[in-house]
């Protein structure tokens, strides 16, 4: 093994709905949209990342943006196999050498995630020259990266609103003991916000649009202690067919997004009515801590503490806590050789 280990690079990798993360050498070396843009006539893939989601919503027929990844399972095998390619590539300290390097990596996936759709990741590992490739469920890569120790007999709760899941879980002693994954995450906010803005102002906006409303507005509660400016938004009149604008505040947003929020809070609710009373006895001491892109809702942290009367914590750099924690279980593959999925 020792020469082999020698051309052998590590890398973990967060295979997100919306985002792509990859850590080679503890640095983030790809943050990227996941999502491709191919041309229909040659079937090439003619861009990756950021710059396809500069394309998303903006192509003619002979360009199609896909995002490969749905609910956080691959649901365009060649798309995300691609994708992984390229982004791989073009990590700046694989650049250099001659040929391509065996890989060690760790990749998360939901803990909602069937066999099939596992198999489907490892393959595309594989494919891109994984050699020795380990899986981590999200929730758990969740925890590590947000610098809990989930090896000791203490219960935590992690919830994790991605793009297209939202990953709850208690976790003691290196083991998930309750979890539940729903389908309201990122990617639904963002389909609120279109169907609002269509519904209560006849404006028709994309995806990216409503994706940045969510981002620079977006809000759980109608009573934030700092709110937003207003923003502007631009969009087609869906009477007059006339481009047009519109301001929104933070509040239509609130309410846009009520519903959705709502079945965030039940899920988180029924998982703790799961939780076994010692854990939840700890949980009553730790409190609740949140991950992901989408705990960045303002006010998310504080409607969720109302609901269940427990502190809730959002991670530093929630972004990235996934990918951070599997590239600390990548590093210390031994001590969390329990816990990943060969």
């Amino acid at each position: 093994m020792g020469f082999f280990d020698f051309l052998t690079e590590e890398i973990a990798i967060d295979l997100g709905t919306a985002n792509t993360l990859i850590i080679h050498m503890d640095k983030v070396v790809v943050d990227s949209p996941s999502i491709v843009a191919r041309d229909r006539i040659s079937g090439k893939i003619i861009a990756v990342g950021k710059e396809a989601n500069m394309m998303q919503g903006k192509t003619h027929e002979n360009i199609k943006t896909i995002r490969p990844l749905k609910d956080g399972v691959i649901a365009d095998f060649d798309a995300s196999e691609k994708m992984i390619n390229m982004f791989i590539k073009n990590i700046p300290a694989l650049k250099k050498k001659w040929f391509p390097p065996a890989l060690r990596m760790v990749i998360c996936i939901p803990s909602g995630i069937t066999e099939v759709e596992m198999r489907a990741v490892k393959e595309s590992a594989e494919r891109v020259n994984g050699k020795e490739v380990y899986l981590i469920h999200e929730p758990m890569a969740a925890a590590i990266g947000i610098g809990l120790d989930i090896m000791q007999p203490k219960g935590n709760m992690i919830v994790d609103i991605g793009g297209g899941t939202t990953e709850i879980a208690v976790i003691a002693l290196g083991g998930i003991v309750c979890d539940k994954s729903v389908k309201i995450a990122g990617d639904v906010f963002t389909n609120d916000i279109i169907y609002y803005m269509r519904t209560q102002h006849n404006l028709y906006v994309g995806e990216a649009t409503a994706e940045n409303i969510k981002i620079e507005i977006g809000s759980a509660t109608e009573d934030l202690q700092t709110p937003p400016d207003e923003k502007s938004v631009q969009g087609r009149d869906l009477l007059t067919g006339k481009p047009k604008q519109v301001q929104i505040s933070y509040r239509e947003i609130a309410k846009a997004l009520d519903k959705s929020i709502l079945r965030v809070e039940d899920a988180v609710m029924e998982t703790l009515s799961q939780t076994p009373p010692e854990l939840a006895a700890d949980i009553y001491n730790t409190g609740i801590y949140l991950a992901g892109g989408g705990s960045m809702l303002r006010g998310l942290d504080r409607r969720l503490s109302q609901k269940t009367d427990l502190p809730v914590y959002i991670a530093e750099d929630p972004l990235r806590a996934v990918v951070r924690g599997t590239g600390i279980a990548l590093k210390n593959l031994e001590r969390y050789k329990s816990i990943l999925i060969k």
